[in-house]
């Protein structure tokens, strides 16, 4: 006994040198979309015209070794987590000297074979190597080959379980995705390259480009190709219209054979988010966690200081019954349980999640009065709880002592809180790795006495969407963060997101749910309804069947919305639900359309 205490004084003392204390000093059991990584910033010039950010999308998650890796997009190197929450960044540079783009490694991908990582970026220069390594945390890369002759952009290698191996690529709004399969100890493709998919927006809504599904401007790009097997079946998954865009989604084709014919499966897409905070789920892969639950990893859209300023989101997935893939985004920005965390819940069940991941913890500050130090120019107070991540305050400077605070409207039990920082006037170009977070949190009852609930004031930790789950609920009214160190820029919050419960009633029913599809154009249906008082948002679940309502659309501050995400083939099931501080209101009855 006295041993385990001495350690743990001394685990607590190397905590506080790392600036971890307090609430943080114990095993984090959730997470909360974007993930909190320190994302690089974007490292080309001409992306940066409207202001230097930070960007990565195109992600990847293999397990190896008993960890996780995730690559991105130009990231300077990728990182190594054993629980999908804590990230260890690895510094690498996969391109040789004399290749001269700044798209180090875009669009990766990323396989096991044997005992060896690979990967491979994107790419259709001759001379672009396939990487190897049996020790990616120790940074010990070798070339499996000098170069992948074919080359591709937007690859995907899968390594079948009868030990061949197939490259998928494809990055267009005009030519289809294509797979090869390929000598897994040459790396030469045998044959030629086969058409998989091309797609269908005029069968399919989701698949028109465009933020409001218009496809005025440009024919949809379809791109990211990943495949999964699962029951004997192959899910091609790629993502569509448009990275810029909220609907940027995932959608999927099934065949028998990893060549193919593909068929859309009736459930697309199947990674979709739309709606909420941070929008967007497309250009991902699928992989299983350590307890064999399946999850999927894709891109979340910002789009404000360039098209391509993007994060990264995580998610539950399953198949259903029939085979029908499906990524749960339900209150997908919101506190979700970590793999390890849903496995004892679960007693360790393998493959789906039929309930879900979420914490059951909802927002407590949206649209609520909003104090601060300072503002610049027009990034107004408001900006910073109005559920919008395109959207941020921004302090006159980025000195010590600038704050926001935040009025939850009365007390409540907080669990978690959510820092998102926002870029503005940031000073860096690529990806960086000694800048750092510092700030602390305070709670108050009434406005003017606080309490410090988080000190990271001696951190060392680049965080720039800091999730804190605290240890131990509690009460308050106000929360206040205080800055200290900002690593480059302004002091700019795009979502000071405050999660637990309020002490009121749950929000009442929707009343009066319509849904209005017609011959015109079956791919689109306006939906209305009537507005609940005490709701903040709505969640419209929408599916195939009515037992098959996949999709979620959160939407704030309207009692309407214009759905053009459909097969004009199939009918639609939708219901609807309120959301308030407290919870979410009993559903709609299941209403058909035609």
């Amino acid at each position: 006994m006295k041993r385990y205490l001495l350690r743990k004084k001394w685990w607590l003392a190397v905590l506080a040198l790392l600036g971890v204390t307090g609430l943080q000093a114990q095993q984090q059991l959730t997470y909360c979309n974007p993930i909190d990584i320190d994302y690089g910033y974007c490292p080309i010039p001409n992306f940066t015209e409207w202001g230097k950010h930070r960007a990565t999308a195109d992600p990847v998650i293999v397990t190896y070794k008993g960890d996780y890796y995730l690559f991105s997009t130009n990231q300077w190197g990728y990182w190594w987590s054993s629980d999908l929450c804590h990230w260890n960044f690895v510094a690498r540079k996969f391109l040789k000297p004399y290749h001269k783009v700044y798209d180090e490694l875009c669009a990766p991908a990323v396989w096991v074979m044997g005992d060896t990582l690979l990967v491979f970026g994107s790419t259709y220069e001759k001379n672009f190597p396939i990487w190897m390594s049996t020790d990616p945390k120790g940074n010990q890369w070798k070339e499996a080959v000098d170069s992948f002759e074919i080359g591709g952009w937007d690859p995907d290698f899968f390594l079948d379980d009868d030990g061949r191996l197939y490259m998928y690529n494809g990055s267009s709004n005009r030519y289809p995705l294509y797979g090869i399969e390929i000598n897994r100890k040459t790396f030469q493709p045998i044959g030629t390259r086969k058409e998989m998919y091309l797609l269908e927006p005029d069968r399919y809504g989701w698949q028109r480009f465009g933020e409001y599904m218009d496809n005025t401007f440009l024919d949809p790009f379809i791109e990211g190709a990943s495949m999964t097997r699962h029951n004997g079946k192959y899910y091609l998954q790629y993502g569509a219209p448009g990275t810029e865009f909220s609907g940027y989604a995932d959608g999927v084709v099934v065949s028998d054979h990893p060549l193919g014919p593909f068929t859309p499966q009736r459930h697309n897409p199947i990674s979709y988010k739309p709606g909420g905070f941070a929008r967007g789920a497309g250009h991902g892969s699928t992989f299983k966690d350590q307890w064999e639950h399946w999850w999927h990893v894709s891109t979340m859209v910002i789009s404000v200081k360039n098209n391509f300023e993007r994060r990264i989101g995580i998610w539950p997935t399953g198949f259903d019954k029939e085979g029908q893939m499906h990524v749960n985004t339900v209150f997908g920005d919101y506190p979700h349980y970590l793999p390890g965390a849903v496995a004892q819940r679960k007693g360790n069940e393998a493959g789906n999640f039929p309930e879900g991941t979420f914490t059951g913890w909802m927002l407590l500050n949206y649209n609520k009065p909003v104090a601060v130090s300072s503002t610049l120019g027009g990034y107004l107070p408001n900006y910073a709880v109005d559920e919008n991540i395109k959207t941020y305050w921004s302090a006159a400077t980025g000195n010590p002592g600038e704050w926001i605070q935040t009025d939850l409207g009365s007390r409540s039990m907080v669990q978690a809180i959510q820092i998102n920082y926002a870029d503005q006037d940031a000073t860096f170009l690529g990806k960086q790795t000694d800048i750092y977070h510092q700030y602390k949190v305070y709670t108050s009852e009434d406005g003017k006495r606080w309490q410090l609930l988080v000190d990271k004031s001696k951190s060392a930790t680049d965080a720039p969407h800091a999730y804190l789950e605290l240890s131990k609920p509690v009460q308050a009214r106000f929360i206040k963060l205080e800055n200290i160190h900002m690593p480059t820029g302004k002091f700019a919050i795009s979502g000071l997101r405050v999660f637990g419960s309020g002490n009121g009633s749950l929000p009442a029913a929707v009343k009066d749910f319509y849904v209005l599809r017609t011959e015109k154009d079956k791919r689109s249906a306006w939906l209305k309804w009537s507005p609940v008082d005490n709701a903040y948002a709505y969640n419209i679940y929408t599916g195939i069947a009515p037992d098959k309502l996949y999709n979620c659309i959160m939407v704030h501050g309207a009692n309407d919305y214009y759905f053009k995400a459909m097969d004009k083939d199939l009918p639609y099931y939708f219901c609807i639900e309120a959301v308030n501080e407290n919870g979410v209101s009993q559903r709609s009855e299941v209403m058909k359309a035609e």
